[in-house]
C-alpha cells in the first residue's frame, strides 16, 4: 500500500525476456516513460503496443501547405500523429478539430496533445463519426483543410480485447465504438450464407468468399456461434486446407486479413459513412480549401476517386490528384502497415 492508501498492484509476470501479450507490454504501453524501449521496437520495423505510426505525413503536409491562422479538421483523430504535425505547422495559431468515433482512444489522444501544449484554444476533440462533418461545419466552419485517414489505428489492432486482429485471441467484436451497435459475432450469427458471401466480396474482394461463407453458415446451423477471433481464424484455416502447400500459408493469411477487414467495414457501416462524408466535403470547405484522404483498400479508394472526379467535373473542385500518392519504399520498409495506403487530394475552386 502506498502513501495515498492505494494498494500496490504487482505487474504481470511473463516467460522469457520479452512480453508477448498486450497487457504485459507495460513499457510499450507507456511511451512517454520508456522512450528507449519504444525506439528499439520502432527500429525493428514494428509498431509498439498502444501506439500508432501515422502514414504519409510529409506528403500530406506538403499538399496542405498549412498557413498561420488556418482552421481545419482531422476527421479520424486516432493516435493524433497527423494532428500533432498539423498543429506544429500552424505554429501556435489557428485551430484543429479532431473527430473520432472511438470514445476510448480519442480521450487518451486529447490528453496526449494537451501534454504537448495544445489545449482547447488550439485543439478541440469531438467524439463522433466523420459523416457528421456537415453539421460540424455549419457550427464551426467552413474549413481551410480537411484530412481523413481511413486506416484502423494500431492501438485498436494490437489490443486483443477489441477483436480487430486475427493474430490475437479475443472476442470477435470489431466495433470502433464498443459502446454502440452490435459486435461482429452477433452480426455474423444473424446473416445468411449469401449475405456473408456478399459482404466478403463487396468489402474485401475475398477470393474464397463462397467457401468461407459456406463454412461459417454450416457451423452456425449447428448452433455454434463464432464469437472469438481464434474460432474464425481456425475455421478459415480448415476451410482453405485444400490449397497447394507452397502457397497455402500466405493465401490463408491474406484470407484472414480480408475477412476481418470485411466484417469491420460491415459492423461499423464504414462505406456508408464514407459515402455521406465525401458528399458533404465541398460544402464544408472554404473557397480554395483542401481535402486529403488516405485509403487502405480498393473499395474505399474507388469511392474517393469517384467522388473527387464527380465534383471536379461539376467545377466544384479546381484540382484533384491525377493518381494516388503512395508511401515511399523507405516508409513501407520502416512501417509495413503503410504498404497498402493510397493518398488522394482535391482543392475547392476559389469562387
Amino acid at each position: 500500500m502506498d502513501d495515498s492508501g492505494n494498494q500496490h498492484v504487482r505487474r504481470q509476470r511473463y516467460k522469457g525476456t520479452h512480453p508477448k501479450h498486450f497487457d504485459q507490454k507495460y513499457k510499450e504501453l507507456n511511451p512517454e516513460k520508456y522512450g528507449d524501449t519504444i525506439q528499439k521496437v520502432l527500429q525493428k520495423g514494428s509498431t509498439p503496443a498502444g501506439m500508432h505510426r501515422s502514414i504519409c505525413v510529409d506528403e500530406i503536409l506538403d499538399f496542405l501547405d498549412l498557413q498561420p491562422g488556418q482552421v481545419g479538421v482531422d476527421c479520424t483523430l486516432g493516435y493524433g500523429g497527423h494532428t500533432l504535425e498539423m498543429l506544429k505547422k500552424l505554429n501556435g495559431t489557428g485551430h484543429v478539430f479532431g473527430l473520432d468515433v472511438d470514445p476510448i482512444e480519442s480521450v487518451k489522444t486529447k490528453d496526449r496533445l494537451q501534454e504537448f501544449g495544445y489545449g482547447e484554444e488550439r485543439f478541440t476533440l469531438i467524439v463522433t463519426n466523420f459523416q457528421e462533418i456537415g453539421a460540424i461545419a455549419k457550427e464551426r466552419g467552413p474549413f481551410d483543410f480537411i484530412l481523413a485517414d481511413l486506416g484502423v489505428s494500431s492501438m485498436q489492432i494490437d489490443n486483443p480485447h477489441r477483436g480487430f486482429s486475427y493474430k490475437l485471441d479475443g472476442p470477435l467484436d470489431l466495433r470502433m465504438n464498443p459502446q454502440k451497435g452490435e459486435p461482429a459475432s452477433n452480426r455474423l450469427f444473424e446473416m445468411t450464407m449469401d449475405e456473408i458471401e456478399g459482404m466478403l466480396l463487396e468489402n474485401a474482394d475475398e477470393t474464397y468468399a463462397h467457401e468461407i461463407a459456406e463454412a461459417i453458415s454450416k457451423e452456425q446451423r449447428k448452433g455454434i456461434k463464432i464469437d472469438t477471433t481464434t474460432k474464425l481464424r481456425e475455421l478459415i484455416q480448415q476451410t482453405l486446407s485444400f490449397l497447394p502447400e507452397q502457397t497455402k500459408k500466405e493465401e490463408i493469411k491474406k484470407a484472414c486479413q480480408r475477412s476481418f477487414q470485411a466484417m469491420r467495414i460491415d459492423v461499423n457501416h464504414e462505406l456508408d459513412s464514407l459515402f455521406l462524408f465525401l458528399d458533404q466535403i465541398p460544402e464544408c470547405l472554404k473557397p480554395g480549401g483542401k481535402v486529403a484522404i488516405l485509403t487502405f483498400h480498393s473499395g474505399e479508394d474507388r469511392l474517393v476517386k469517384k467522388a473527387f472526379k464527380h465534383f471536379h467535373q461539376l467545377g466544384v473542385y479546381e484540382m484533384i490528384s491525377p493518381a494516388p500518392i503512395r508511401p515511399s519504399a523507405e516508409e513501407c520498409h520502416a512501417n509495413p502497415r503503410a504498404t497498402s495506403a493510397k493518398l488522394r487530394f482535391a482543392i475547392k475552386k476559389q469562387s
